[in-house]
């Protein structure tokens, strides 16, 4: 195996490790909230009542994809009689131990979540965000993201969605419609949902924010480059999942042509005995969850190429060939920290002496990776933060500035850099320097992640208000300046961090963006 494959492997290996912080805390108290009831057009829901805040958990918007319907595109549900209970989550999708304690093998998965405020009414609607987990398309759920704060303070319904990942999600085969793309197709599904029904709950179906982080993130790109997602969303908000993300800078989200999706749905079938089958599709879908999970790739990329996605979400930003909605995009300030300290830790010490090695592991050109460790030379003890900002100016601060130049060319743009330098830890022990605002990290500052709430100090939880005041004024008015915060300029880069919320020219020069741009 590869040096490139070792280290790739590692990082989904901390990826991992780092979604034990969703994992959702146990009860604390055996009393069940309030019942609050509506109805939808499949059946009525009853959900709970809470402090200022209502919650409708694992609805169905589509169809169990099981059996014949496993790799099919979404159906709508069948309508169910008297009162389905929405107070506790569903099944997540499909996934090994991580994220979700002990992983999950029910197919059954296609839920969402809704988080309304109390108030909310079908008389006075709020505007909608409707928020894509990340996970490298291979963990996650809606979930493990308790949105009370947000719909609260910004006064907004909050859905968060569960898709199909791994295998499932992307499987792309010659005698299969809807190859590589079927997790993106839920998400479509998910959006119509909302279109038809949120306003049951207090939601404006015609002001949907669709919003997303990491592998979320970029799911938002491709949505915006989707014909078939036209309408069915009027905002978008980009987390640290850039549009021009390659299959070269292996640590940010990307796609893949059909043609290479094919290739490794032809792998897996391969893997777990259908590969000579006569029928191929028929006996795949005969095959357990836990096989298909055992067997499937560590990266899953959606494919392009493809009825739902015709071209690769960077080329079609760059042609003005997506879907023009206002954009909130940002990245944090030290997104490769976490994965270079996990590397690290997993026994690949970064020095002054295997600098070189490491660097030609990730970009095998030699004239790149000779250029790279000039420009990001190493000393005696900042191995790991230097390779931390390598793969964050590579892999998503660069990317990131390039798709705000691309998209900004043709709609409103807002971006923002997370740099809470003391941003709580995701994962527990002591990591080998500090972390900084590593990938992931603003996300306990909108969500109580697994409904945990984190540590924060009083100087964070004022970010914490202030980042939730900006994007539920995006998602109402598409422009997130308001009287209580300062101005975001659209010709800056806004930095949030507790002691400056300040904007600044360019990310340009801290990132190293014109050397990257060079590089190629």
């Amino acid at each position: 195996m590869s040096m490139h494959r070792v280290l790739t492997i590692l990082g989904c290996a901390l990826t991992a490790v780092l979604a034990t912080a969703w994992s959702p805390a146990p009860p604390t108290h055996p009393v069940r909230p309030p019942a609050t009831t509506v109805r939808i057009h499949d059946g009525a829901v009853r959900g709970a009542a809470h402090n200022g805040y209502r919650t409708f958990e694992g609805i169905l918007y589509a169809a169990p994809p099981v059996g014949r319907l496993r790799w099919e595109p979404p159906r709508r549900p069948a309508p169910w009689p008297g009162v389905r209970d929405a107070t506790r989550p569903a099944s997540a999708c499909p996934q090994s131990a991580g994220e979700v304690p002990g992983g999950s093998t029910d197919e059954d998965c296609l839920h969402l979540n809704v988080t309304t405020p109390d108030d909310a009414r079908p008389a006075r609607p709020r505007p909608v965000i409707v928020w894509l987990h990340g996970g490298g398309f291979t963990t996650g759920a809606g979930s493990s993201y308790d949105a009370h704060r947000m719909a609260t303070r910004g006064d907004v319904v909050v859905v968060t969605v569960n898709y199909r990942l791994g295998a499932l999600g992307f499987l792309a085969h010659s005698a299969l419609p809807g190859s590589g793309t079927f997790g993106l197709a839920d998400q479509q599904a998910a959006l119509r949902w909302v279109r038809a029904e949120i306003r049951a709950f207090g939601g404006d179906a015609r002001n949907v924010t669709l919003a997303g982080e990491s592998a979320g993130g970029y799911s938002v790109c491709a949505q915006l480059a989707s014909p078939a997602a036209a309408r069915l969303f009027d905002r978008a908000i980009i987390e640290s999942g850039p549009c021009t993300g390659r299959l070269d800078r292996p640590f940010a989200p990307s796609s893949v042509p059909l043609s290479a999706a094919r290739a490794a749905g032809a792998g897996l079938a391969a893997k777990v005995g259908c590969g000579s089958a006569p029928d191929v599709m028929a006996c795949l879908r005969r095959v357990e969850v836990s096989r298909l999970l055992a067997f499937q790739n560590t990266d899953q990329q959606p494919a392009y190429t493809t009825p739902l996605l015709p071209l690769d979400p960077a080329t079609a930003i760059a042609a003005d060939r997506f879907h023009h909605v206002p954009v909130l995009i940002g990245n944090n300030h030290d997104e490769g920290n976490g994965w270079a300290a996990g590397i690290i830790q997993a026994g690949h010490p970064i020095t002054p002496d295997t600098w070189p090695d490491v660097v030609a592991a990730f970009f095998p050109s030699p004239g790149q990776a000779k250029a790279i460790v000039r420009e990001y030379p190493v000393h005696r003890t900042d191995g790991g933060p230097v390779f931390g900002a390598v793969i964050g100016d590579a892999d998503f601060a660069c990317p990131t500035t390039r798709t705000d130049s691309l998209l900004a060319a043709h709609v409103p743009l807002w971006r923002y850099e997370f740099a809470d330098e003391h941003a709580p830890p995701l994962t527990p022990g002591t990591p080998p320097f500090p972390l900084g605002a590593p990938h992931a990290s603003e996300l306990p500052y909108l969500f109580d992640l697994g409904g945990r709430p984190r540590d924060l100090t009083a100087a964070q939880h004022r970010l914490a208000g202030i980042m939730i005041d900006y994007w539920a004024r995006f998602a109402r008015t598409a422009d997130p300046n308001g009287p209580s915060t300062p101005h975001w300029s659209r010709q800056t880069v806004l930095s949030l961090a507790p002691d400056h919320i300040v904007p600044t020219r360019t990310a340009q020069p801290r990132h190293h963006c014109t050397f990257w741009n060079a590089l190629g």
